[in-house]
Protein backbone atom coordinates (compact mmCIF):
# COMPACT_ATOMS: atom_id res chain seq x y z
CA UNK A 1 0.00 0.00 0.00
CA UNK A 2 3.07 2.25 0.08
CA UNK A 3 2.37 5.60 -1.51
CA UNK A 4 -1.33 5.02 -2.09
CA UNK A 5 -3.93 7.11 -0.32
CA UNK A 6 -6.93 5.59 1.42
CA UNK A 7 -9.13 6.85 -1.39
CA UNK A 8 -6.85 5.10 -3.90
CA UNK A 9 -7.03 1.83 -1.98
CA UNK A 10 -10.81 1.98 -1.57
CA UNK A 11 -11.26 2.80 -5.25
CA UNK A 12 -8.93 -0.10 -6.17
CA UNK A 13 -11.20 -2.43 -4.20
CA UNK A 14 -14.19 -1.13 -6.17
CA UNK A 15 -12.42 -1.90 -9.46
CA UNK A 16 -11.40 -5.39 -8.36
CA UNK A 17 -14.95 -6.27 -7.27
CA UNK A 18 -16.49 -4.87 -10.46
CA UNK A 19 -13.95 -6.73 -12.59
CA UNK A 20 -14.59 -10.03 -10.84
CA UNK A 21 -18.36 -9.72 -11.41
CA UNK A 22 -17.71 -8.91 -15.08
CA UNK A 23 -15.48 -11.99 -15.33
CA UNK A 24 -18.20 -14.13 -13.71
CA UNK A 25 -20.70 -12.89 -16.33
CA UNK A 26 -18.24 -13.60 -19.17
CA UNK A 27 -17.71 -17.18 -17.92
CA UNK A 28 -21.46 -17.56 -17.46
CA UNK A 29 -22.02 -16.48 -21.07
CA UNK A 30 -19.60 -19.24 -22.10
CA UNK A 31 -21.66 -21.83 -20.19
CA UNK A 32 -19.60 -22.03 -17.00
CA UNK A 33 -21.00 -21.12 -13.58
CA UNK A 34 -17.98 -20.09 -11.49
CA UNK A 35 -19.54 -20.55 -8.02
CA UNK A 36 -16.29 -19.92 -6.15
CA UNK A 37 -15.49 -16.73 -8.09
CA UNK A 38 -18.87 -15.19 -7.36
CA UNK A 39 -18.89 -16.36 -3.74
CA UNK A 40 -15.44 -14.85 -3.12
CA UNK A 41 -16.45 -11.63 -4.88
CA UNK A 42 -19.59 -11.25 -2.78
CA UNK A 43 -17.48 -11.87 0.33
CA UNK A 44 -15.06 -9.14 -0.80
CA UNK A 45 -17.95 -6.72 -1.34
CA UNK A 46 -19.43 -7.52 2.07
CA UNK A 47 -16.00 -6.94 3.64
CA UNK A 48 -15.68 -3.63 1.78
CA UNK A 49 -19.09 -2.48 3.05
CA UNK A 50 -18.07 -3.54 6.56
CA UNK A 51 -14.87 -1.48 6.51
CA UNK A 52 -16.78 1.56 5.28
CA UNK A 53 -19.60 1.29 7.80
CA UNK A 54 -17.37 0.44 10.78
CA UNK A 55 -14.16 2.41 10.14
CA UNK A 56 -14.82 5.10 7.54
CA UNK A 57 -18.35 6.42 7.91
CA UNK A 58 -18.61 7.10 11.67
CA UNK A 59 -15.73 9.63 11.84
CA UNK A 60 -16.84 11.26 8.57
CA UNK A 61 -20.37 11.57 9.93
CA UNK A 62 -18.89 13.14 13.07
CA UNK A 63 -17.02 15.60 10.81
CA UNK A 64 -20.38 16.76 9.40
CA UNK A 65 -20.68 14.63 6.25
CA UNK A 66 -24.15 13.40 7.17
CA UNK A 67 -26.41 13.29 4.11
CA UNK A 68 -23.89 11.66 1.75
CA UNK A 69 -23.21 8.97 4.39
CA UNK A 70 -26.96 8.44 4.80
CA UNK A 71 -27.27 7.86 1.04
CA UNK A 72 -24.29 5.47 1.02
CA UNK A 73 -25.76 3.46 3.92
CA UNK A 74 -29.14 3.17 2.17
CA UNK A 75 -27.44 2.00 -1.02
CA UNK A 76 -25.37 -0.51 0.96
CA UNK A 77 -28.66 -2.04 2.06
CA UNK A 78 -29.80 -2.33 -1.56
CA UNK A 79 -26.48 -3.89 -2.57
CA UNK A 80 -26.71 -6.32 0.35
CA UNK A 81 -30.18 -7.51 -0.67
CA UNK A 82 -28.97 -8.07 -4.25
CA UNK A 83 -25.99 -10.05 -2.93
CA UNK A 84 -28.36 -12.16 -0.84
CA UNK A 85 -30.43 -12.83 -3.96
CA UNK A 86 -27.27 -13.93 -5.82
CA UNK A 87 -26.30 -16.23 -2.94
CA UNK A 88 -29.77 -17.80 -3.09
CA UNK A 89 -29.53 -18.22 -6.87
CA UNK A 90 -26.13 -19.91 -6.56
CA UNK A 91 -27.53 -22.31 -3.98
CA UNK A 92 -30.56 -23.02 -6.14
CA UNK A 93 -28.77 -24.47 -9.12
CA UNK A 94 -27.13 -23.48 -12.36
CA UNK A 95 -29.90 -21.55 -14.14
CA UNK A 96 -27.71 -18.91 -15.75
CA UNK A 97 -30.38 -16.42 -16.86
CA UNK A 98 -31.48 -15.20 -13.40
CA UNK A 99 -27.85 -15.29 -12.22
CA UNK A 100 -26.78 -13.12 -15.14
CA UNK A 101 -29.68 -10.69 -14.72
CA UNK A 102 -28.98 -10.30 -11.01
CA UNK A 103 -25.24 -9.82 -11.60
CA UNK A 104 -26.07 -7.09 -14.13
CA UNK A 105 -28.38 -5.53 -11.54
CA UNK A 106 -25.56 -5.63 -8.97
CA UNK A 107 -23.09 -4.05 -11.42
CA UNK A 108 -25.60 -1.29 -12.21
CA UNK A 109 -26.13 -0.65 -8.48
CA UNK A 110 -22.36 -0.59 -7.91
CA UNK A 111 -21.85 1.84 -10.79
CA UNK A 112 -24.45 4.23 -9.38
CA UNK A 113 -23.08 3.85 -5.85
CA UNK A 114 -19.38 4.12 -6.70
CA UNK A 115 -19.93 7.12 -8.98
CA UNK A 116 -21.13 9.05 -5.92
CA UNK A 117 -18.94 7.47 -3.25
CA UNK A 118 -15.59 7.91 -4.98
CA UNK A 119 -15.79 11.68 -5.63
CA UNK A 120 -17.86 12.66 -2.57
CA UNK A 121 -16.87 10.34 0.29
CA UNK A 122 -13.39 9.05 -0.52
CA UNK A 123 -11.54 12.39 -0.75
CA UNK A 124 -12.66 12.97 2.84
CA UNK A 125 -11.01 9.69 3.83
CA UNK A 126 -7.71 11.33 2.95
CA UNK A 127 -8.38 14.66 4.64
CA UNK A 128 -10.85 14.22 7.52
CA UNK A 129 -9.92 11.02 9.35
CA UNK A 130 -7.92 11.17 12.56
CA UNK A 131 -4.46 9.57 12.12
CA UNK A 132 -5.35 6.64 14.39
CA UNK A 133 -8.48 5.87 12.33
CA UNK A 134 -6.49 6.09 9.09
CA UNK A 135 -3.94 3.65 10.50
CA UNK A 136 -6.70 1.25 11.61
CA UNK A 137 -8.36 1.45 8.21
CA UNK A 138 -5.05 0.83 6.42
CA UNK A 139 -4.41 -2.24 8.58
CA UNK A 140 -7.90 -3.55 7.89
CA UNK A 141 -7.54 -3.03 4.13
CA UNK A 142 -4.34 -5.11 4.22
CA UNK A 143 -5.43 -7.98 6.47
CA UNK A 144 -8.89 -7.50 7.97
CA UNK A 145 -11.96 -9.66 7.71
CA UNK A 146 -15.55 -8.84 8.52
CA UNK A 147 -16.87 -10.73 11.53
CA UNK A 148 -18.78 -13.91 10.70
CA UNK A 149 -22.47 -13.12 10.30
CA UNK A 150 -22.07 -9.33 10.19
CA UNK A 151 -24.84 -7.63 8.21
CA UNK A 152 -24.92 -4.01 7.13
CA UNK A 153 -27.24 -1.69 8.98
CA UNK A 154 -29.70 -1.13 6.11
CA UNK A 155 -29.83 -4.73 4.86
CA UNK A 156 -33.32 -5.50 6.12
CA UNK A 157 -36.49 -3.97 4.79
Amino acid sequence: MAGLTLSDELTREHREIDGAIETFIEKLDCGSVQHELLTETLEALRRHIYLEEVFLFPPLRDAGIVMPIFVMMREHGQLWRTMDALTDLLAGGNDSSPLRDTCIQLLDQLFQHNSKEEPVIYPNADSELPPQTSAELNRFIETGRAPEGWVCQQAVG
